[in-house]
Formats: C-alpha cells, sequence, structure tokens
C-alpha cells in the first residue's frame, strides 16, 4: 500500500465505501444471509485489479472487526468474524484477488473474468463452509445444503452483472494506474 498513489487510495475507498453500504443489506434465509457483498467484491476484483480490489476488501473488514455495523443485519466486530460467518467474510479477499488477477493478465479473454468469478466464488464457499463446519459441527453434506446450494443461482445471477458492468465500465476507468 505504501506505494499506492493518492487517487488509487480514493477508488479503493469507495469500493469499501460501496461494500460497507451494500453488505449490511442482507436476507437472512438461514445461518448465511444472502447480501450485496459478494457482487460488490467481484466489481472490486474486476474494476480495481488484484491489488486495489484486495485493499478495498481488506479495508471493509477492518472496518467490521473494528465494530462498524458494515456486516450483514447491520452487524459488526470481532464476535462476527468468529461466527459462523467469518469464513466467509475472510474469503471475500481471495474471491477479489482471483477476480483482480484475471481482469489485470487477461482482460482480452472474454471467458476469463466471469471464469475467473467462478473459482474465486469456490474459493469463498470452500473457506466459509469450512468454517461453518468447524463453528457448528454439521456435516459436509448438512453445511453443502445451507451455505453453498441456496446460494448459487444468486450468484450466478450477480457474475454475470458483474462481469456487464465491469467489461462496461473497466474502460472509463483508466486514470488508474496499471
Amino acid at each position: 500500500m505504501r506505494n499506492m498513489k493518492t487517487k488509487d487510495l480514493c477508488v479503493c475507498a469507495v469500493m469499501a465505501a460501496l461494500m460497507c453500504l451494500a453488505a449490511p443489506l442482507s436476507v437472512p434465509i438461514g445461518p448465511i444471509p444472502i447480501s450485496l457483498a459478494t457482487f460488490i467484491v467481484y466489481l472490486a476484483g474486476a474494476l480495481l485489479g488484484w491489488k486495489r480490489g484486495a485493499v478495498a476488501v481488506g479495508v471493509y473488514i477492518l472496518l467490521g472487526a473494528v465494530g462498524l455495523p458494515v456486516f450483514s443485519g447491520y452487524q459488526g466486530g470481532v464476535q462476527k468474524l468468529l461466527g459462523v460467518t467469518g469464513g466467509y467474510i475472510v474469503g471475500y479477499l481471495p474471491l477479489a484477488v482471483i477476480t483482480g488477477l484475471a481482469a489485470d493478465r487477461m482482460a482480452d479473454r472474454k471467458w476469463a473474468l466471469p471464469a475467473a468469478m467462478v473459482a474465486g466464488t469456490a474459493v469463498l464457499y470452500a473457506l466459509g463452509t469450512v468454517w461453518f463446519m468447524a463453528m457448528t459441527g454439521n456435516s459436509l453434506g448438512a453445511s453443502m445444503g445451507m451455505c453453498v446450494l441456496p446460494f448459487l443461482p444468486g450468484d450466478a445471477a450477480k457474475i454475470a452483472v458483474a462481469t456487464v458492468l465491469s467489461v462496461l465500465v473497466r474502460p472509463r476507468l483508466s486514470f488508474l494506474t496499471r
């Protein structure tokens, strides 16, 4: 972060602010709520690249960890990170990095961005589900039924919309240093 320019930090702050606004708006369908956080993380990686995307997500997680109510259901604090959804929140970092690497290095390949979002989502699901299992003692099958399967259609839609928006918006962010 030492070499980031002021404009880069501002863009990261704006993306972190978007996450802080979108993530608390959630639909509680079980132990893991549906929120717009993953959608903003897709955009963070796709629009800002891996480094800036990770910074934006890291700032969001840090703000929530210190107690600001930026996580789903307007909650915050370390206890939320140590709870059943903590693995998913931490999983936003590799999701942003994987998506951002594709955006930075394979932007000319149409399949790369949605494929990276799918791969990043798989990592997110893996981290979150393993953490959920550790916290609850549930089996893999039960955890997948509660924490992955209900989210597949929504995440597929988020990936589609985030891909289209990213393809349209990223060229207009040429002021960012690459």
